[in-house]
């Protein structure tokens, strides 16, 4: 789901299926980290670029490092939606913000923050962002960390 206007962080629905929960009937917890990635995939979908085309191009983007917290189950057929707000734009990296929420009542299931680096795709080693991916980013806004160093 795109958000209503620019001031709204960008949110994907999904919905908790069997395979995603475990023996107790909620949502293991490592599948929030999917849920999220997902989120961070459909985030630059709607800035109009594709990870498969990115990828092509000789670039990738690479989980550095996450941080989540949990605080309540989320259970099957449960509708969520998640968030994907930049914090942080740098020339090679990106921070993540991100949310699951129920959509039936609000409530905060699990938030956490990821740094996402953009490597090229042969080495593996850091790469600045293409100008065109930075901007769009910036306008949708790009974190009140935004760095410009290195343009």
């Amino acid at each position: 789901m795109r958000a209503q206007d620019a001031g709204q962080p960008f949110a994907h629905r999904c919905r908790v299926y069997y395979e995603d929960t475990d023996a107790g009937g909620v949502v293991y917890y490592v599948n929030y980290l999917k849920f999220m990635e997902r989120a961070r995939t459909e985030r630059l979908r709607e800035l109009g670029f594709s990870q498969s085309t990115l990828a092509g191009e000789g670039l990738l983007f690479v989980v550095h490092s996450s941080e989540a917290r949990y605080h309540a189950p989320a259970r099957l057929d449960d509708e969520l939606m998640v968030s994907a707000e930049v914090s942080e734009l740098n020339r090679a990296s990106l921070r993540f913000r991100q949310q699951v929420r129920r959509v039936a009542d609000n409530a905060l299931l699990c938030e956490g923050q990821f740094l996402v680096a953009c490597v090229r795709a042969d080495t593996f080693k850091p790469r600045a962002m293409p100008s065109s991916l930075r901007i769009a980013f910036a306008e949708q806004g790009g974190g009140a960390g935004t760095s410009t160093a290195g343009e």
